[in-house]
């Protein structure tokens, strides 16, 4: 099965990200706004219990943290995609670190992880163009509290479900 682990943000954060995304992401009903901490990646069901186990280490020995969102930014020329862009803080990327390296000792490098929360995908260069320029010189300033994080299993149809959710700073009941 394909899972990946995520923050979802609070409502308020969801609404203003959707705002944009019903207009600029296809994806919009397939995962709510979200910011992505460990990529798609497959898992035998008979892993999976050792899994939650570790993912609920790992929450324990981080505590709740600030998000912060700043500004709108693409990565064009890569792909067109427009995002919500986060503070790199020391506690996401220490989170993003244990995550992939310590748990599923991915080779993705802590370095390149720019955590954030896509408003715009699959766009044309053409569409891309024109509405980047307006969006990226909007303000931007947003700060919340993330308290835990979700492990998400995909189904049939694509859409992502949470499977289990995890509070930061707290043992495993």
């Amino acid at each position: 099965m394909k899972y990946g682990i995520v923050i979802f943000p609070s409502k308020k954060l969801q609404d203003y990200a959707n705002s944009f995304r019903k207009r600029y992401d296809p994806h919009i009903a397939l995962i709510p706004p979200h910011v992505t901490l460990v990529n798609p990646f497959e898992l035998p069901d008979e892993m999976v219990k050792e899994f939650i186990q570790k993912l609920h280490q790992v929450a324990a020995s981080i505590k709740p943290f600030s998000l912060e969102v700043y500004k709108v930014k693409t990565f064009h020329p890569a792909v067109n995609k427009i995002y919500l862009a986060i503070k790199k803080t020391d506690e996401i990327l220490d989170l993003h670190r244990k995550l992939n390296t310590d748990i599923l000792a991915n080779n993705e490098k802590t370095e390149s992880f720019v955590p954030h929360i896509t408003i715009g995908q699959k766009l044309s260069n053409r569409e891309h163009s024109d509405i980047v320029g307006q969006l990226t010189m909007m303000e931007v300033s947003h700060s919340e509290i993330v308290d835990r994080f979700h492990l998400l299993y995909q189904l049939e149809n694509d859409q992502w479900t949470t499977y289990e959710t995890f509070h930061l700073g707290k043992e495993c009941q």
